[in-house]
């Protein structure tokens, strides 16, 4: 069986993800062969459907998958795979497959594996995600994921208080990036009128002439700097290096670092050619270059050395693409493929020479060269590429970028200076490069190491070093022919019909660029020679700014933001007391209800009592009787007023059944039952308030009370004005006739309500299930964190005179009056329990065509649940019933958006339904619809939430009686 070209497109997207998860789920175990296995294994067969895919791309020019989403709003789920976009995702499969092999042998014995191959499978899918991605918004929110699964990899080690603040820098740096981002490319979505990549790629004349184009280019290269580390946004590169070496070696050489550069690649032909892009991007490179180089001279530690060296080496991209120049863009995509090899091979000899000896602390390393030869070889040769010596990849981009230095592209200082600048910084590169090998290599014996005898590393965790060496050399001799093809393939995808003739000889002849290879390459011998002594005994960063820390800075605006501008907000605006909240929700509601309305010249209709039906007006008087009573007792008459919001709740529910609106009156009934049972368990805990009748009312007190009273009044009559005059008006040809022509005919069920529901609006309902998770997730966390006051601690006034009674008789013990109380009534409950269940599951069936469904079943079944715990309480319930909440939640999330995924893999829409009718035996007909695998989803989910939360509530007394029993054992003491 042959794939066709979407099915691959599709499977290098998909497989990544799916081996992460067979990490994380299916492999719960300490074998390291096994894991590595799965890990390699998808890796390599993404790599090998990638290079399978290079035919297509040569042939077609490009690869395209495309299944739609939202195709009203023009948002598909859209791939598409070009020259620039292969070489990239050969790039990070093939990196990702060297370091899952050197992974191997460098994780330890203690560290959970599974975990680790997991996290970085996932990040290596979210990374093909941003390279293959045909929409802007598609490829936000790959950029996002990849922040989150490189925060995971970053703090892996989260023990570490350094890998902890690490992940916590890059994440904060990279997800304020990554919002920016998703500004700039909805921006641009309205711009050119469309978020499909081809169409924003041909509309870039359109773009640079917009009047927005200023504020996109903006946003769009925060977003790309940021996760590029480039000056001022480079400080948290050096602190991710507290990250296991292979997630270095990974993330900071070919792949997250390499995705702001990308993104700067894919949209130039948009963005570039103007003055604002020449002067934004090219300041962000050349201080980045320059800055980076200086402060890799100055690192004692292996990785903050290569992390600087990095940093430095992406302002040189970032300058190249600034330049706005074909040859420019060439040099600029040749150099990532470039630094990509000889730093990933790097970053892994530090690893090797960590793992080793113990440490990567310069000053203690030295003469390691006769312990492990063949990795000081190899070491040596990454570095003299960094460096860019000739015969080496490495000096074959940076002679491209010389050439382009000196070449005149704007009338700016800029321009002026950046031959000087560049030469600058290659001279600071060979000097760090030569520290590199100096230091660690040669010179005398090692002295106080944590291991004492190094030795070379196990033979195949040397094995990814040694094929991204060759390639080094390899595509430093003969570049035409090993990387020529492949390069020119990107290229032309990049710049169309703009690309230029360029050539990848080895040698060009004496010319300036040479000239000022030669001057960085001699200078940067001079300079190491005269520094060599002072690096060998200088504290760690350079010097003059050893105080001047990017980490320092970050961690005091992060204290000013997140503490002490909060305080001062709180101070000045914040209260302990709920009322002062509520009074703000209530009036910004207020306000935003009304100017609409204003503006819009809202047009008061005339209230006419006549049509009102006296039974149905009397019930509504008797409801707005229950909620003012509701409010004066809320304060020291907590169960009167719950029992009087209960009642106007069901008040409520018999207005919908007066409507005609069954499937809200269900809904709100059950509601209404298990929100009052959830309120009442929590009644049990709050601070007990008995009112002051000695107190005198002041002034200040009446004004706020006045106040609070004509507020509400206003509201409700808003309210009230507002309901009375949408339901008199004349209905318009609105949407509602839509649904009620097209419910059975396009959605297969004569419940209109449902159908909105689980078909036509089935997207908003997938969000709003998602809310209730996080929901009942937040009031889990909050309550297993509550501790009630002291009064509330205490048992219940009338539970203590039943337990005395019972203490006085002496074939009593306490607690067996109150069981004999709920003898009954918990037989009658337990009994109900499969009654419950199979009315849920009548629910359930019924929905799609008659008054029921997955929310109302759910609940249902809830019910059932939450008479168990009061017929026998917490232990009682929890020995008999496994209910697991966070396996419903997680299982009807899951189910709901499969349902989605369904369709797509068809074909079809997002959460598009199909319904047909099925004939079974001795029944006959039964209509079948996918929404019910939806709606099942929905129906796991609002159990999972609803029992979470009652059982948040149940736990809170087993907590209290433990912590009776423990001080009841501390006083016998």
């Amino acid at each position: 069986m042959t794939l066709d070209a979407s099915s691959i497109l599709l499977l290098l997207l998909v497989l990544p993800f799916l081996g992460s998860l067979g990490s994380a789920f299916i492999l719960n175990t300490t074998s390291r062969d096994l894991p590595v296995f799965v890990a390699g294994a998808t890796t390599l067969l993404t790599l090998i459907l990638t290079a399978s895919a290079y035919p297509f791309v040569t042939q077609n020019g490009v690869l395209r998958f495309t299944a739609e989403w939202l195709p009203q709003v023009g948002l598909d789920f859209s791939l598409r795979l070009d020259g620039f976009a292969w070489i990239f995702s050969m790039l990070v499969t093939s990196i990702g497959f060297l370091v899952i092999l050197y992974a191997r042998y460098y994780m330890g014995k203690d560290d959970p594996i599974p975990r680790f191959f997991s996290f970085l499978l996932a990040f290596m899918g979210a990374m093909l995600g941003i390279i293959v991605s045909g929409n802007v918004i598609l490829l936000s929110i790959f950029w996002e994921l990849t922040s989150i699964f490189s925060f995971l990899l970053i703090s892996y080690w989260h023990t570490n208080a350094a890998a902890r603040d690490g992940a916590r820098m890059a994440l904060t740096i990279t997800g304020i990036g990554g919002f920016c981002l998703l500004i700039g490319m909805l921006l641009l979505g309205k711009i050119v009128g469309s978020y499909d990549l081809d169409k924003i790629l041909a509309s870039g004349q359109l773009v640079r002439e917009h009047p927005l184009y200023l504020p996109t280019l903006i946003f769009i290269l925060l977003g790309a700097l940021t996760k590029s580390a480039q000056f001022p946004f480079h400080f948290w590169l050096p602190n991710a290096m507290a990250a296991p070496t292979p997630v270095s070696a990974f993330l900071h050489s070919a792949t997250m670092v390499k995705a702001g550069v990308f993104l700067l690649v894919r949209f130039w032909p948009v963005l570039s050619g103007t003055y604002e892009w020449f002067i934004l991007v090219g300041l962000a490179g050349i201080s980045t270059m320059l800055l980076g180089a200086f402060l890799a001279m100055f690192q004692r530690d292996l990785k903050g050395l290569l992390a600087y060296s990095t940093i430095s080496h992406l302002g040189l991209i970032t300058t190249l693409l600034s330049l706005g120049s074909p040859l420019s863009t060439v040099a600029a995509i040749f150099h990532m493929l470039n630094h990509a090899t000889f730093k990933a091979s790097l970053f892994m000899a530090a690893g090797i020479i960590d793992h080793e000896t113990g440490t990567r602390d310069m000053q203690r390393l030295s003469g390691l060269y006769r312990f492990m030869p063949a990795t000081a070889t190899l070491a040596m040769v990454a570095s003299a590429a960094m460096a860019g010596v000739p015969l080496l990849n490495g000096f074959l981009s940076k002679e491209m970028f010389f050439a382009e230095a000196v070449e005149t592209h704007a009338d700016s200082y800029l321009d002026v200076m950046l031959p000087y600048v560049a030469t600058l910084a290659g001279l600071f590169s060979v000097v760090y490069s030569l520290r590199f090998i100096h230091t660690v290599f040669f010179g005398p014996l090692p002295k106080d190491l944590p291991i004492q005898t190094p030795h070379e590393p196990p033979r195949w965790m040397r094995v990814p070093i040694e094929i991204l060496v060759v390639v080094c050399l390899i595509v430093g001799i003969v570049p035409a022919i090993s990387i020529g093809p492949f390069l020119q393939t990107a290229v032309e995808s990049v710049l169309g019909d703009q690309t230029p003739e360029y050539s990848l000889s080895v040698w060009h002849g004496i010319n300036v660029p040479l000239l000022m290879s030669l001057i960085a390459l001699l200078g940067g011998i001079g300079l190491y020679v005269v520094m060599r002594d002072y690096l060998s005994r200088c504290e760690d960063g350079p010097p003059y700014l050893r105080r001047l820390r990017g980490q320092r800075l970050f961690e005091r605006v992060l204290v000013t933001v997140s503490w002490r501008w909060a305080r001062l907000a709180e101070s000045r605006l914040g209260t302990r007391n709920l009322q002062p909240q509520l009074r703000w929700i209530v009036v910004s509601g207020f306000v935003a209800a009304t100017l609409p309305l204003y503006f819009s010249g809202f047009e008061r209709r005339p209230i006419v009592f006549s049509a009102i039906d006296p039974a149905f007006g009397l019930l509504w008087l008797v409801g707005m009787a229950l909620a003012i009573g509701a409010a004066v007792s809320a304060k020291y008459h907590r169960l009167a007023a719950l029992i009087m919001l209960g009642g106007v709740g069901l008040i409520v529910c018999m207005t919908f059944v007066w409507l005609s609106a069954p499937d809200l009156a269900i809904t709100q009934l059950l509601v209404e039952i298990v929100t009052t049972v959830l309120i009442l368990l929590g009644l049990r805990w709050l601070p007990k308030r008995s009112p002051d009748r000695g107190a005198v009312m002041t002034l200040k007190s009446r004004f706020r009370r006045f106040r609070d009273l004509s507020l509400a009044i206003a509201c409700g009559i808003g309210m009230s004005v507002v309901a009375f005059t949408v339901m008199t008006m004349p209905v318009p040809d609105a949407i509602a006739t839509y649904f009620l022509e097209n419910a059975y005919t396009e959605g297969g069920g004569r419940n209109v309500v449902n159908v909105i529901l689980v078909d036509f609006r089935a997207f908003d309902t997938l969000g709003e299930i998602a809310v209730l998770g996080i929901v009942g997730l937040t009031v889990y966390g909050l309550l297993r964190r509550f501790r009630p006051a002291d009064d509330s601690m205490e048992l219940p006034e009338q539970q203590v005179s039943q337990n005395r009674f019972d203490a006085d008789q002496p074939e009593r013990s306490p607690g067996d009056m109150m069981r004999d109380y709920l003898l009954v009534p918990s037989v009658l409950m337990q009994w109900l329990f499969p009654v419950i269940i199979t009315l849920s599951v009548y629910l359930f069936m019924r929905g799609h065509d008659m008054p029921g469904g997955g929310f109302s079943a759910g609940l249902t079944l809830s019910i059932a649940f939450l008479l168990q715990y009061l017929a026998g309480g917490t232990r009682w319930a929890e020995d008999r019933i496994r209910i697991l909440p966070l396996r419903w939640m997680g299982a009807g999330i899951l189910t709901a958006s499969a349902t989605g995924i369904g369709a797509w893999l068809l074909g079809y829409p997002f959460l598009t339904s199909h319904f047909r009718y099925l004939e079974i035996p001795l029944i006959g007909k039964v209509p079948a619809a996918s929404a019910l695998l939806f709606d099942l989803g929905v129906f796991s989910l609002v159990v999972g939430a609803t029992v979470l939360i009652l059982t948040a509530l149940a736990h809170q007394s087993i907590r209290i009686n433990r912590l009776r029993a423990l001080e009841a054992k501390g006083e016998k003491r």
